[in-house]
């Protein structure tokens, strides 16, 4: 017998104040600071920012963030992580007469050579080969025209509401275009995959003998990616990976004329106003009466991942926790029986639900109550 609503609502209060107390271990206070708080003191005119940290998805910062722009090669962002999620890196490929002589910024691949999926990714990020995106995308989709529509599925997919793609590659097109916090989005969610961080990371490849061209990694504390571009049209555009201690920030600045001046400066702002705390540990245990010969139902979440997010001075996490006063008997392994709900100015920013760990029955005790209340 599952708790009624009105028993959740009633008991929620009572246990909301013994997890408060707990919540005190696992969330801190900050000052409460609007996102366009940054200076600004770089001499740059950006046409789009965002700063984004990547596990929790929040967004940090964002100037003129859903304004549609041209992106150059930063789009080449997203044409790695879906090659690096849907091929086998160590595949190896024969480059096709239609993935060389592309224009703009090249490897110089040539018809009928074989590299491998993996060395083609370390061409396309770090020397930003056109020829590799290319040759990629028709690996993957057999064509450009439907690597491109995978390129707006996947991008939809992951958070981006505001961009289209035409090509694997960012040269100039009319339909083709992003905003900062799409990118930034984009990125966040290729950043959280492991081969695609060490190629973006990657300062020299030695085996074709590639230099990354993105300066922020060899200038930047904690850069770890992820991308340059250029084109007139776009002007220059940079994503930038950087980790301090445990957070993730990316940052993106479009059509930016210093752009790892300006970078720099709001990773900076970023890791000195936000700090990543956990408010949530999956390894908690709830330890729940039972209307049973078996007096204790323990539950926990139903994930295996702690909740951590970035919190700005003076902001609270209020830690909310709905359980029933009571569980009926039996219960399965895994029957949901409340949930715990983390809210930031009353917006729900994770929520978990708690379930039972392991069958519990009725003794025979038990069954020999009931059945004497029920004669």
């Amino acid at each position: 017998m599952k708790p009624s609503a009105s028993s959740l609502r009633g008991n929620a209060v009572k246990i909301f104040l013994s997890v408060l107390l707990c919540a005190v271990c696992i969330a801190v206070m900050f000052s409460v600071q609007p996102p366009t708080a940054f200076s600004a003191a770089a001499a740059t005119c950006s046409q789009g920012e965002a700063v984004i940290e990547v596990s929790s998805g929040r967004l940090l910062f964002e100037k003129n963030g859903d304004k549609r722009l041209p992106m150059a090669s930063t789009t080449k962002i997203l044409t790695a992580a879906i090659v690096v999620e849907d091929c086998d890196l160590k595949e190896e490929i024969t480059v096709p007469r239609e993935g060389t002589g592309i224009e703009g910024s090249s490897v110089y691949l040539k018809p009928d050579e074989k590299y491998t999926v993996r060395q083609l990714l370390y061409g396309l990020m770090l020397r930003s080969g056109n020829d590799c995106a290319v040759t990629l995308a028709l690996h993957h989709s057999g064509s450009v025209a439907a690597f491109a529509e995978e390129m707006n599925r996947r991008a939809a997919a992951w958070g981006a509401e505001n961009s289209h793609f035409t090509n694997p590659h960012g040269l100039p097109d009319e339909a083709h275009y992003t905003t900062a916090k799409d990118l930034a989005r984009i990125a966040a969610h290729a950043m959280q995959n492991p081969a695609f961080r060490e190629i973006v990371s990657t300062k020299y490849f030695e085996e074709n003998g590639w230099a990354n061209k993105n300066k922020m990694l060899f200038s930047y504390e904690g850069a770890n990616g992820v991308k340059t571009g250029y084109t007139k049209r776009a002007g220059r555009c940079l994503v930038t990976g950087a980790k301090r201690g445990d957070m993730q920030l990316v940052s993106v600045v479009l059509n930016s004329p210093q752009m790892y001046e300006r970078s720099a400066e709001l990773l900076d702002a970023a890791f000195r106003k936000y700090t990543l705390v956990r408010l949530y540990s999956a390894e908690r245990e709830f330890a729940v009466p039972t209307d049973g010969s078996e007096k204790i139902c323990i539950l926990k979440s139903d994930t295996q991942k702690d909740f951590f997010y970035p919190l700005a001075a003076g902001e609270t996490a209020e830690i909310r926790c709905e359980l029933a006063n009571i569980i009926h008997l039996p219960v399965k392994k895994g029957e949901n029986q409340g949930k715990i709900s983390v809210f930031l100015e009353n917006q729900l920013i994770f929520s978990v639900n708690l379930c039972t760990i392991r069958d519990v029955e009725k003794s025979y005790r038990d069954c020999l109550r009931d059945a004497i209340e029920n004669f």
